[in-house]
């Protein structure tokens, strides 16, 4: 029985080089919390494959309306995804405990 609710999810370079970035510094602090934080951004990231649309967009000066849906992972954590076709496409994995308006003013 096929499941026609499925997505592809498709984590982009420049994601997967944040998602990194982000695993280093918590390494650096506390292992057993890298583990945990990058588990549950891998949790997340698998759970777009039904349903991705439940997540609202992005509404952002300078960012196309209704171009990437927004998902909180964690207490810190963004995920900016676009969906195409049955295609998700994860292009950022953001902390919001930083400064991310140089998103918005070299992305777009």
């Amino acid at each position: 029985m096929e499941n026609k609710s499925q997505y592809t999810v498709i984590v982009s370079d420049r994601a997967r080089q944040m998602l990194t970035g982000h695993i280093r510094f918590w390494v650096q602090k506390s292992p057993p919390a890298a583990r945990e934080v990058k588990n549950s951004l891998m949790d997340a990231i698998r759970s777009l494959y039904q349903m991705p649309e439940r997540y609202p967009f992005l509404n952002a000066e300078f960012i196309p309306p209704n171009k990437y849906h927004k998902m909180f992972v964690e207490k810190w954590y963004l995920l900016l995804y676009q969906i195409k076709d049955r295609m998700v496409y994860v292009d950022y994995i953001i902390d919001c405990r930083q400064d991310y308006g140089w998103l918005i003013q070299q992305t777009f």
